[in-house]
């Protein structure tokens, strides 16, 4: 690698595969409450807006994020958390 600056992204559509499906449908349930998905422990670090979201609020943890990634999961009801 050259330039050094290599930074790990992930689709918005790939969002709900980094928790498991019991965890999907238990939020689904519950609707007052929402999963938090950080994605820098999952070992990325930018969130890009291609694909679409179920109608189903969480919360993303992540170091950057597209302006389309960020209005695709406020669009949901959801919140976008930058971490250091």
């Amino acid at each position: 690698i050259k330039h050094g600056k290599v930074i790990p992204i992930i689709n918005v559509d790939k969002l709900w595969s980094l928790v498991t499906e019991q965890t999907r449908v238990w939020y689904k349930e519950h609707t007052e409450k929402a999963p938090i998905i950080d994605v820098v422990r999952h070992g990325f670090m930018k969130v890009t807006g291609k694909g679409h979201l179920p109608e189903q609020p969480l919360i993303v943890k992540a170091r950057y994020f597209t302006k389309e990634a960020e209005a695709k999961i406020k669009a949901v009801g959801g919140v976008c958390v930058l971490c250091a």
